[in-house]
């Protein structure tokens, strides 16, 4: 144990580094609380504490009355360059991915969607709702705002597959670039409605603007993932 990290924080890396290498398997109970405070030789109070974060991050799953088990492993998600769909993605990882329409409207552009899709305020928006889930799990809930001149009508058809891929199919609207942006953030009463989670839960929380070949802006778009459920990679070639 290093001389800076906490009882906790050791026992919660032990336990992290046996998920991680396969030693415990997900859907195996892990020993008990009693069992990790005798190997350890340290109070409950600090198994606990390593133990609840653990859940808190997805890596475990308590079950009152039964104990505590390892959980179904994370949605990996690739943020280096891909033309994967959620569903492709998904599907070599053993899960079924869907993608499930909550709503599509047109509301007119305000001050913020002016600056970010160069449009006119008031400018129609198609603004489109839709949840991702691996396994009928949610996983992520996004709100994409596309101009309607970029892609007139869009419908529950092209928002429930891969909206870049209808965007290109249906309406010739070819992304070339996305900037993408990630920070933490707690899901709210909607956020955690649409994800299946306590309030307050952590998420990524990512900001993504799209562009076409020419340099126009064709989507904005905020995505919630559940930290629990979501882990991302990132490749760098040098």
């Amino acid at each position: 144990m290093e001389k800076s990290q906490s009882l906790h924080a050791y026992i919660k890396e032990e336990l992290l580094d046996r998920i991680k290498a396969g030693k415990y398997m997900p859907g195996e109970k892990i020993p008990t609380e009693l069992d990790l405070c005798k190997d350890y030789d340290v109070s409950r109070t600090t198994v606990r504490t390593a133990l609840n974060q653990l859940t808190l991050e997805g890596y475990l799953s308590r079950i009152q009355g039964k104990g505590t088990f390892v959980a179904e492993q994370k949605v990996k998600q690739a943020l280096s360059n891909t033309i994967k769909r959620y569903s492709d993605q998904i599907a070599v990882q053993g899960k079924k991915g869907i993608v499930s329409l909550v709503n599509i409207s047109v509301i007119p552009a305000n001050d913020m969607l002016q600056h970010l899709l160069d449009v006119f305020v008031n400018a129609p928006i198609q603004r489109i709702e839709r949840v991702r889930k691996a396994d009928g799990e949610p996983t992520q809930y996004e709100i994409a705002y596309i101009p309607w001149d970029v892609a007139p009508g869009i419908a529950r058809k092209h928002a429930e597959s891969s909206l870049y891929a209808s965007l290109s199919d249906n309406f010739d609207v070819r992304i070339a670039k996305t900037t993408e942006t990630i920070e933490i953030a707690l899901a709210d009463e909607r956020t955690s409605k649409h994800l299946n989670c306590e309030e307050g839960m952590p998420c990524f929380y990512m900001e993504t603007i799209a562009e076409d070949k020419k340099g126009n802006k064709v989507e904005f778009s905020r995505s919630y993932f559940r930290g629990d459920k979501t882990n991302f990679t990132i490749e760098r070639n040098y």
